[in-house]
C-alpha cells in the first residue's frame, strides 16, 4: 500500500469513527446500529464493517484515541504542576474536561465493568490501554516526591487509578447542575488523601504497614 492510499485509509477510518461518535451521542450506544453509522459517515455498511467489525471496535477505538489526543495535555499538566495535588488535580480534571462532549456515552460504557466484557476497563482486553493511563499516576508520584512503606509504595499509582475511575463513574450519573457534586466530591476526597498520605508516615502507623500491603497484594493477586 502506497503512502498516499495509507493515509487515505487512515482518514476514512478516523471519519467512521468521529461519525459513530456522533450517532453515540443522538441515538445512545446500546441503540446505534453499525447501518446508521455507515449512513453517518457516508459510506457503504461493508466498508464501515472493514475498518471496525463492530460497535465494540469503535469503542475501543475511542479509547485509544482518547489516551492519544489527552498525552500532550496530560504531559504537559506534570511538567507545569508543582505538587502532588496540583498534578493530580490536572490529570483528573482533564479526563472530565475531555469526556464531557461524550459523558452519555461514557455513563453507557459503565455498565461494562466485569473484567470478562471485553470493554471492560477493568479486563485483559485494555490492559495496554490501562498501563498507560497508570504510567501518569506514576510520573506524578514520583516527580512529587511521594515516598510511602515499600509494602505499600509500588500500588499507589494504581490506587490513584482507581481513584479516578470511581470519580468518572461517579460524574456520568451525576444530575446536579454542572455536576457540582461530582467536583465537591473530587475536592474533598482529594483533601482526605493527601492529609492521610502526610500521616502515612508517622511511626505510630508502622504496625499497619505490613497488613496493608499484604492486602493490596492479595487484592491484585501477587500474594
Amino acid at each position: 500500500m502506497t503512502h498516499q492510499a495509507t493515509r487515505k485509509s487512515e482518514a476514512t477510518r478516523a471519519h467512521i469513527l468521529e461519525a459513530a461518535l456522533l450517532v453515540f451521542r443522538e441515538r445512545g450506544f446500546n441503540a446505534a446500529t453499525m447501518r446508521e453509522i455507515a449512513t453517518a459517515a457516508g459510506v457503504a455498511v461493508g466498508a464501515a464493517y472493514y475498518y471496525f467489525d463492530s460497535k465494540d471496535a469503535l469503542v475501543m477505538a475511542f479509547y485509544e484515541q482518547s489516551q492519544e489526543q489527552m498525552a500532550p495535555a496530560l504531559d504537559s499538566i506534570l511538567a507545569s504542576g508543582r505538587t502532588f495535588e496540583s498534578r493530580l488535580r490536572g490529570i483528573i480534571g482533564q479526563k472530565f474536561e475531555y469526556f464531557a462532549p461524550n459523558r452519555a456515552l461514557v455513563g453507557a460504557l459503565s455498565t461494562h465493568i466485569d473484567p470478562d466484557h471485553p470493554l471492560s476497563p477493568f479486563g485483559p482486553a485494555t490492559a495496554k490501554i490501562r498501563d498507560r493511563d497508570v504510567a501518569f499516576f506514576e510520573r506524578a508520584v514520583s516527580e512529587s516526591g511521594i515516598k510511602l512503606p515499600s509494602s505499600i509504595q509500588p500500588y499507589l499509582p494504581r490506587l490513584l487509578w482507581l481513584y479516578q475511575m470511581g470519580l468518572l463513574l461517579f460524574w456520568v450519573y451525576d444530575r446536579s447542575p454542572r455536576q457540582n457534586h461530582t467536583a465537591q466530591l473530587f475536592d474533598k476526597t482529594l483533601g482526605m488523601m493527601l492529609l492521610a498520605l502526610k500521616l502515612a508516615g508517622l511511626p505510630l502507623l508502622t504496625p499497619l504497614y505490613g497488613p496493608a500491603g499484604e492486602l493490596l497484594r492479595t487484592i491484585y493477586g501477587e500474594a
